[in-house]
């Protein structure tokens, strides 16, 4: 793997990934929170400089998972906690269906229109790249971002269809360039789970056999070595509040990260 670039691209200190189960179990026991890698320790270690003439910037932080899994309700919770801890934040979703691209891809998951599959995947991209320079504008400005579905979701739904040629670096690649979050939490659940789930089933892709196998590519992007490191696993199984509780901890711990290190915005960066 090339070395990593300086600049936006460049790297910080990350998220270790542990839990007390492997990926992809769905016990009621979920993951513990992540926690500091090692190397952290010397850069936490040094003298903070002066911030008091300076805005702190925002958190960037994405929820993903299978559909119905929780992402919606606790993206909402995640919202209203930081607002009455006197945080601005602006709330997003992917695919934002008020958008030309976006009003498109509605047709296209309700089953109103059929799209080449490589189409389809580049609209969903480029419905997020009609979101970067606010997400990037909102974040130098203080703002904290908490989005429902990012590009990990626009990755591994094209490359669970199995069509040649469209493979997870197929499908990551119009993404290099985007905002890239802190932190990522994705939500697990099983397929099963998800399908007794109200609502399942109303649109293209909530398919018992369609989620498996996107949950097991999100399993391959989380083990990734230039994704791991944002990645926390939270078992969506278990009680609402629960997960609430562990979520919060996470975005505290990444939060923390960021600040002590003072790492800017960085940008998905090819792999």
């Amino acid at each position: 793997m090339p070395n990593a670039p300086s600049g936006p691209w460049k790297t910080r200190p990350s998220l270790k990934q542990y839990r007390l189960q492997p990926f992809g179990t769905t016990s009621g026991t979920h993951c513990t929170l992540a926690a500091f890698v090692d190397s952290t320790h010397q850069q936490l270690s040094r003298p903070n400089m002066s911030t008091q003439n300076q805005v702190k910037r925002g958190k960037f932080i994405a929820l993903e998972g299978l559909d119905r899994s929780g992402k919606s309700t606790q993206c909402s919770r995640l919202v209203t906690r930081l607002r009455n801890e006197n945080h601005e934040v602006e709330h997003l979703r992917f695919p934002d269906r008020t958008t030309p691209t976006g009003q498109i891809i509605a047709s296209y998951l309700t089953g109103s229109v059929q799209l080449d599959d490589r189409a389809i995947h580049l609209l969903f991209s480029a419905n997020r790249w009609e979101k970067a320079k606010r997400i990037e504008s909102l974040i130098e400005s203080g703002v904290d971002v908490v989005c429902d579905r990012y590009y990990y979701s626009g990755c591994v739904y094209t490359a669970a269809k199995g069509i040649a040629g469209m493979n997870l670096d197929w499908c990551r690649n119009p993404e290099i360039g985007l905002p890239r979050p802190d932190v990522c939490i994705f939500l697990d659940v099983s397929a099963e789970v998800a399908e007794q789930r109200g609502g399942f089933g109303g649109e293209r892709y909530e398919k018992a056999e369609m989620q498996a196998r996107v949950r097991s590519l999100f399993g391959e992007l989380r083990e990734h070595p230039d994704e791991k490191s944002d990645i926390v696993t939270v078992d969506a199984g278990a009680n609402v509040d629960e997960v609430e509780r562990t979520i919060k901890e996470v975005v505290e711990k990444a939060s923390f990260l960021v600040e002590e290190t003072m790492t800017p915005l960085r940008k998905v960066a090819p792999w």
